[in-house]
């Protein structure tokens, strides 16, 4: 199909300043282009970066705004440059829906490293207008940053791999830790780290969850399958795990000390930083020096990346752990996630959901 000349109208829940309290907005969704897909959303993950984004904590929020960068929806309008999808296809969109194409990461299939990206939400398209999110009933995106869903994937299922499940297969595959018999660790058992668990598991790592607390030890071990629970504060555990680690998987989104976990690394063992943290983070050069360990970190993945951890979890049947709510309910998630009372996902039933006031 070619472009709908008509202006097209979509509602979404935005937030309008940052407290961050979404409810109902129409906008105009823009035209589909020669190389646009025309996606209905079924639904949308909740990632804790939609919080940060509503409430303006990084200072740079725009509003009115949609969040939502874990879509899965289906295609009802391709345009007519397009060759990857046709009307009917179930789909995901995740955290970017454009890039520059010509740098240098972008020229390497990066473009999550591509410095004029464009944002799912939050940002502005090439024809100026706002990006919206996927907490709305449709959305239009370039075929690059559209990826199938496996069939037999179930859609609530797949929402959280676009962000989740590719943030933390992206740092295992470029680094060269997807081969089984390594062993790992895996900071904070949210959203992110459980799905590490899960990916980590099922390439063959022996896996030690790291937490602050007792509270999520079961879910760890039995629901997850994780080798070793261990908690952060308990300084014999932690000795006994020294020089242990082949890599440590840090999701922790708030500032906390890296030394603790660095003694973990045995030789060349890598430290991967996740999350979002707006200080200054600290640690003692010997802890690096003396064993050859590397502080790096990852973002997000890029669209080959995608679309291999997608048939990865397909072949493993790895599936997240979440819980679906309607749009009526987003902001008591919003709250819920801020206080981490979330097993492990939410995911929005947009398709299901009542979009007015």
């Amino acid at each position: 199909m070619g472009i709908m000349e008509a202006e097209r109208k979509t509602t979404g829940w935005a937030a309008r300043d940052p407290s961050g309290i979404l409810s109902p907005y129409t906008y105009t969704l823009r035209e589909t282009g020669p190389e646009d897909v025309n996606i209905r959303i079924i639904c949308c993950g909740i990632c804790h970066t939609d919080l940060h984004q509503t409430k303006n904590d990084l200072g740079m929020s725009n509003y009115p705004m949609v969040p939502g960068h874990e879509v899965v929806g289906e295609v009802v309008e391709v345009g007519s440059d397009v060759s990857k999808f046709t009307v009917g296809d179930i789909v995901g969109v995740g955290c970017l829906v454009g890039c520059c194409g010509g740098c240098s990461p972008c020229e390497r299939d990066l473009e999550q490293y591509c410095p004029k990206k464009i944002w799912s939400y939050n940002d502005v398209y090439i024809d100026g207008q706002p990006t919206q999110g996927g907490f709305a009933k449709a959305t239009v995106v370039h075929q690059k940053f559209v990826v199938k869903i496996p069939e037999g994937m179930a859609a609530e299922q797949a929402a959280p791999l676009l962000c989740a499940g590719v943030t933390v297969y992206s740092p295992l595959s470029h680094f060269g830790l997807k081969q089984p018999g390594l062993r790992g660790g895996i900071l904070g058992l949210g959203g992110v780290g459980h799905m590490g668990v899960k990916i980590a598991k099922a390439m063959g790592h022996h896996v030690t969850v790291i937490s602050s607390s007792n509270k999520k030890r079961e879910e760890a071990l039995q629901d997850l399958g994780a080798d070793d629970y261990v908690i952060g504060s308990d300084q014999a555990k932690m000795s006994e795990l020294a020089d242990s680690l082949d890599y440590v998987i840090d999701t922790v989104p708030v500032h906390h000390a890296l030394e603790p976990y660095l003694s973990l690394l045995k030789l060349d063992g890598k430290l991967i930083l996740m999350g979002v943290i707006n200080n200054p983070l600290q640690f003692l050069t010997p802890l690096l020096m003396l064993g050859r360990k590397v502080i790096t970190g990852s973002f997000i993945g890029s669209m080959k990346e995608t679309e291999e951890m997608l048939e990865f979890c397909k072949e493993k049947g790895l599936s997240s752990i979440i819980e679906v709510v309607k749009m009526d309910y987003v902001n008591t998630a919003f709250e819920r996630l801020e206080k981490n009372d979330v097993r492990y996902r939410f995911v929005v039933d947009v398709e299901g959901s009542n979009f007015d006031a």
